[in-house]
């Protein structure tokens, strides 16, 4: 190794996927703030003030700053964490199993095995619905092909190829 060159300190730590970095780009934030309205953060996030309000209620969204006026005022912390619920609303997770978790979140370090283990879960249901969709996806590929070949026009070109299937292409054309 060279001066120049440093070596990465190793962790335990998994690398952070680029969607779960603070400050991603999925919740656009001007720069330097770190307080926010209901309507800004409404405005960040697609979600209505209304929901954003009952996140609060429920016990999703907790602990929400207040100005001296009584207005909340939301952090960026927040709004990671808003992020981090939309995943767990896009994974199909019921809403008391998010606050379930928001809850052992709260509690702390005593809480991760449970954490891991609702996530786990969640993450197995989402590989199944993911497994479903592609079973539905071959289905449409093979009607689109059915009807195309009946009617001599070529189908559009398929946006989505099943990861097992990109693979088998890019094999078979490696060794061609």
């Amino acid at each position: 190794m060279t001066v120049t060159q440093t070596e990465r300190p190793r962790t335990s730590e998994p690398e952070l996927p680029a969607q779960c970095a603070a400050g991603s780009d999925a919740l656009r934030r001007p720069d330097g703030q770190d307080r926010y309205t209901i309507s800004e953060v409404a405005a960040f996030s697609g979600l209505s003030a209304h929901t954003l309000r009952w996140y609060e209620r429920i016990g999703l969204m907790p602990h929400v700053d207040r100005s001296h006026t009584g207005q909340r005022r939301f952090s960026n912390r927040d709004l990671d964490w808003l992020e981090f619920v939309g995943k767990l609303r896009l994974t199909g997770m019921p809403v008391a199993d998010m606050v379930r978790y928001a809850e052992m979140v709260r509690q702390g370090e005593t809480t991760v095995a449970e954490r891991q283990a609702l996530l786990e879960t969640t993450r197995k249901d989402v590989l199944a619905r993911i497994a479903e969709l592609h079973d539905t996806l071959a289905v449409l590929d093979y009607k689109i092909d059915h009807y195309s070949r009946k009617t001599g026009e070529l189908p559009a070109t398929r946006a989505v190829t099943p990861p097992a299937a990109r693979d088998a292409a890019a094999h078979t054309t490696a060794n061609a």
